[in-house]
Order: C-alpha cells, then structure tokens, then sequence
C-alpha cells in the first residue's frame, strides 16, 4: 500500500505541473501578449482552460492530503521553513481564481475588469514563480534545520540563486505549455495560430535559458544536477528522449503542423520528471550538511498508510471519471 500512496502522490504532482501550469501559463502568455492582441489571447483562453481551470486544483489538495497524513515530518519541514514561499504561492492561487471568475462572470462590466485582468496575469506570474523557489529549496539544501536564526531559517533557507531561477524556469515551463495547449484552440485562422506558434517558440527558448543558468548555477553551487539528470541510464534515457523531441516539436512548429504538439510537450514534462525523481528516490528534501529527508524514514506507520491507500483508491473511483466528464461535458469536443 505504501507504493500506492508513492504513486498517486507522484502522478497528482505531474498532472498539477502539466494541467495547472497550462492553467497558470495562460495568465504569463497573456501577460507577454502584445497589448492589441491580449484581449484575444484572454478569450481563446479562457475557452480552452475555462472546463477544468479550477478543477486543476484537485492535484494540489491531494498532495497536501497525502504529505499531511503520509509523510508528516516532510509537510512539517516545507510548512515550517519554506513557510513564506508557500503562503505567497497560496496567495497567488486564491487571487488567480477569483480575478479569474470576477473577470468572466461579473454581471456589471466597467473599469473593474481592468483590475481584474491586472491581478489575473500577475498572480498568474508570482505563483508558479514561487512554486519553483518551492521546488529549488527543495532539491538543492538550502534548508538548515539546525539553526536557530530567523533569517537562516526562514529567509535563506530559499532566497538563494539556484531556487530563484528554479522560479523563473517553473514559470517559462508553465507559459510554453499554455502556448502550446492555445494552438490547436486558434482552430482555422491562421494569423491567430501564427501568433501562438511565436509565443511557444518564444517560451521554449526561455525554458533553454534558465535551464543553461541552473546547470551553471548548480556547478557552481555543487549542487550534482549533471549527475541527477545525466548519471543513471534511466534519467539519461528520459533526457536524451527529451531532447530529441523537441527538436521534433520545433520542426512542427516550423511547418506549422501542429496536431501532436500537446502530446509532446506534456510527453516531455512527464520524461524531465521522471529523470528527476528517479535520481532522487527515495529522497525528497536535501537539506545542509548533507541532511536528507526520504519517503521511507519520514512516513507514517503502516496502518496509516493502508487507510490513505484505500482511501485514494476509493476516491479515484469517483474523482478520474467525473474529471474526464467535466472535461467532456463542458467542452463538447476532443481534448487532444
């Protein structure tokens, strides 16, 4: 049952980072959006987003459940020394969604929508951003449990320059697979296609660039994520995958045929995470000193488990096809 629990934690991280950060994007491709082209990039995305944007949600509710109840000491750590980036990336949720509905369902149309839009695309921006600070504080021991100083403990444990370009690579992630997701929404105008081809061309690019300063900044750091991604063949098979496809990506692009291009692009979130995990496994959080936190020394007693287990099995019953309806219900065609 523990590998259960290891599995749906693993797939409800993936599909939050793939279907959420295509919910996120949409606010960061519309915030680089040429101001006479925003209001039309809004529209197409709020038809393609609209079905599930917050049903994306569920991911991360059942991350927080699994940690709260699996894996006690690693919710206690990130909720006790990442507790700023946290609460700014919460902040960023709750303001994302209700800008979100305000901005399409308020009855009265006048100068609040402009509001509106200002703290939709912004939150849209601060929350992945902080989500990957999240992230690089993570992976990269920056976190000192041993301290007893406000700003190591709480401040420095993330202010840093490896989990702040984590930040800014989460964000070009979520942006290009929003770019990527619109294409296929612009339908037959071409003008409008070209456009979002450009914005996914444009956001690849940024995601090459952060990735090049984080393996600068990780040699610098010794952080090994060289060896992480390049050092097992596993994660070496996933990345060299990877590369190819996008080379791929790119020559469809070019050509303009861009039926397979959603596959691709969640195809190479899912191989670059697994690369990572796997190298990871069964560690989660590396801390200072060569502290590490893993999934076997921080879980709950085998009781515990098997009820979360059952429990997520049960839900899941209910949960995966009522998403696949809602998807269905609402937008009546074919989502790939």
């Amino acid at each position: 049952m523990f590998y259960i629990v290891l599995a749906f934690l693993w797939i409800s991280t993936l599909l939050y980072f793939i279907m959420g950060g295509a919910d996120f994007g949409a606010g960061i491709v519309e915030f680089f959006s040429r101001k006479r082209a925003k209001s039309r990039v809004g529209k197409i995305m709020y038809q393609a987003m609209g079905p599930i944007w917050e049903a994306n949600h569920m991911w991360l509710v059942l991350i927080v459940v699994i940690l709260f109840v699996g894996f006690p000491d690693i919710y206690t750590l990130v909720g006790t020394y990442l507790y700023i980036p946290v609460i700014i990336m919460l902040l960023g949720i709750i303001a994302r969604g209700t800008s979100f509905g305000f901005r399409h369902y308020d009855a009265i149309h006048d100068g609040m929508q402009t509001l509106y839009s200002k703290v939709y695309v912004y939150s849209c921006l601060i929350t992945p951003f902080f989500l990957g600070i999240i992230t690089g504080s993570i992976v990269s021991g920056k976190i000192d449990p041993n301290t007893h100083n406000f700003m190591d403990a709480f401040v420095y444990s993330w202010f840093g320059q490896f989990p702040v370009l984590m930040g800014f690579f989460t964000t070009a992630i979520f942006g290009f697979l929003a770019s990527v997701f619109i294409i296929k929404e612009t339908g037959d105008d071409i003008e409008e296609k070209n456009y979002a081809i450009l914005k996914a061309k444009q956001m690849n690019i940024a995601c090459l660039v952060f990735a090049a300063a984080l393996m600068f900044v990780a040699q610098r750091e010794q952080i090994p994520l060289s060896e992480w991604l390049l050092g097992n063949p596993v994660s070496l098979t996933c990345i060299v995958i990877c590369s190819v496809s996008l080379l791929w990506m790119w020559y469809l692009m070019i050509t303009k045929k861009t039926g397979f291009l959603r596959v691709i692009a969640g195809s190479q979130i899912t191989l670059l995470f697994i690369a990572v995990t796997y190298a990871q496994y069964p560690i989660i959080i590396r801390m200072k000193n060569s502290e590490t936190l893993s999934l076997m020394k921080s879980a709950s007693n085998e009781k515990t488990i098997d009820i979360l287990g059952t429990a997520l099995l049960i839900g899941s019953i209910f949960i995966i096809p009522s998403l696949v309806y809602l998807i269905y219900g609402f937008s009546r065609k074919k989502f790939w």
